[in-house]
């Protein structure tokens, strides 16, 4: 018994397995898996046909005639998978350049499950429901020819049928009524068919016993009823049970290891984001080591050497403009102790107002293309800073509010560069405005800034001009206040390096309002 069963088992998994009898269905498996999402999206692309296709083959199984039944099945999977490759092409055109030829190949692989399966539980299904009714036809009819023996021939068919037999009257039918329950369409559908072939002129009643493993069928005529009672396994292999739990249980194991597998890969992808976003806000994480799949770990090897390159060239621009900076301010210098030489004159001032003007160009163009990359990043009172910059501007002729909701206010920055793009924003309100309301707020995983003014204001269809380099609004922006255009460039490319953005908007007293939101 036990070497029958090992038998049995074995013959499931590598004899009768479709998935290696027919190993043409293992070339989308073999063909794609050479990476995360190929795998990914092939086994996504399968699982939907298989899905819709056992759907809609269940809804029309009934309606379709046996002898076209499989080529029916495959223009129903075809479909679905014709459904599934255009879908890729036209929302997903790199995977499916990738998958390429292997997505027609799904029809494969479905239809060959679908062909094994039904022609093996056809087949079987067939011939033992086949057997039994043959079995019950001809205990019927020995019983119909020697009606007197009837208690011999229900001995020979126990012994050589197992198959229990009582014939019941017109007058005794209802002694055959059972407590049993229906039989299940799965398991009885076969035999109902052959019942049916067999004795088309007699009804035919199929029950299960709710407390064993028997199975009765009553076969009531014209004449009389018989009631054979027999084991339900008459009519189906344990074999087919076994192949479904296989497949059932292969498809579990199989979706565990690609939850596990894709937690890896995700971890290595969400942490080489992080390592990236760290970075653009000036946080160096030199233990970040690339781990992963191959194409994750080729992204973060890609990402180290562009991280150095980039710390390379602003150590390198650093040094140069260095010395720019001293080569220049050398010979202004001197033009200024020059100019102070001269006598008292419209002239002399005319040249000191230049030589100031030119210092202030240099360094605001110093500042915007050095930056603040060398700056190491560390926590930051907001709170703090804001009132550090507002107190150096206290002397100007402006009334100023400041506000700030007492939450929290210190966040992970280079201090100088946010200092330095507060100061611009904030001189920009003072050099325009009469009254300024600056605030701060913390909510929603997010510090916000806003400084409002009532000067005259930017025009909407000039504020996305206004943070592009030495752009400078000419009439309300003028020579006379001062500054070259990089005031608010130097300032988003700050806040945008912190993973915030900076909006310009209409303010409530009347002139513009800048809003600052940075990550917390």
């Amino acid at each position: 018994m036990e070497k029958q069963s090992w038998k049995n088992l074995t013959r499931g998994i590598v004899r009768e397995n479709p998935t290696f009898v027919m190993l043409l269905g293992m070339c989308p498996t073999l063909g794609v898996t050479t990476s995360a999402s190929n795998g990914l999206g092939m086994g996504l692309a399968t699982l939907f046909v298989l899905m819709l296709s056992n759907l809609a083959i269940s809804s029309v199984k009934s309606l379709i005639p046996d002898m076209v039944r499989i080529p029916c099945y495959i223009v129903i999977i075809a479909s679905f998978v014709t459904v599934v490759d255009l879908l890729m092409s036209a929302y997903l055109p790199g995977l499916h350049a990738k998958l390429g030829i292997f997505i027609p190949l799904i029809v494969v692989q479905v239809v060959s499950i679908f062909v094994f399966f039904d022609s093996n539980w056809w087949r079987v299904g067939r011939s033992l429901s086949n057997n039994l009714v043959s079995n019950m036809d001809f205990t019927m009819e020995l019983i119909d020819r020697h009606p007197k023996q009837i208690d011999e021939i229900r001995k020979l068919a126990e012994q050589n049928f197992d198959l229990k037999v009582s014939y019941y009257g017109n007058t005794e039918k209802h002694n055959a009524i059972t407590k049993a329950t229906r039989g299940n369409k799965l398991i009885t559908g076969f035999l109902e068919d052959m019942l049916q072939e067999r004795f088309p002129d007699a009804v035919s009643s199929i029950y299960l016993s709710p407390k064993s493993n028997d199975m009765v069928i009553i076969i009531d005529r014209a004449d009389g009823a018989f009631q054979f009672t027999t084991n339900e396994k008459k009519i189906f292999s344990s074999s087919m049970f076994l192949f479904i739990g296989w497949m059932v249980g292969t498809s579990i194991l199989l979706f565990l290891v690609a939850v596990l597998f894709l937690r890896i890969q995700v971890r290595s992808i969400a942490e080489l984001a992080q390592v990236a976003e760290d970075f653009g806000k000036g946080i160096d994480n030199k233990d970040f080591k690339p781990y992963g799949s191959s194409e994750v770990r080729k992204a973060a090897i890609a990402f180290i050497k562009m991280k150095e390159r980039i710390q390379r060239q602003i150590s390198e621009r650093t040094q140069m403009l260095a010395g720019v900076s001293h080569d220049l301010r050398t010979p202004l210098t001197r033009m200024k102790l020059q100019v102070a030489l001269l006598p008292e004159g419209e002239d002399r001032k005319d040249f000191l107002s230049d030589i100031d003007e030119m210092e202030k160009m240099l360094d605001g163009y110093l500042s915007f293309v050095s930056g603040e990359g060398g700056e190491k990043s560390s926590f930051v009172d907001m709170n703090e800073m804001i009132l550090s910059i507002i107190n150096k501007f206290r002397n100007k002729k402006a009334l100023i509010r400041y506000a700030t909701n007492d939450q929290v206010s210190a966040i992970q920055g280079r201090e100088q560069a946010l200092k330095r793009a507060l100061t611009n924003v904030i001189s920009n309100a003072f050099r325009y405005g009469k009254t300024i309301a600056v605030k701060l707020e913390s909510n929603n995983n997010k510090l916000e800034i806003s400084v409002d003014d009532d000067g005259p204001g930017i025009p909407a269809d000039k504020r996305e001009d206004v943070f592009k380099a030495f752009y400078r609004i000419e009439g309300s922006r003028n020579k006379e206040t001062g500054g070259v255009g990089l005031g608010l460039s130097i300032a988003k490319d700050v806040i945008a390096s912190h993973g915030g953005k900076i909006e310009l908007l209409d303010s409530e007293l009347g002139g513009l309002k800048v809003l600052i939101s940075i990550p917390l």
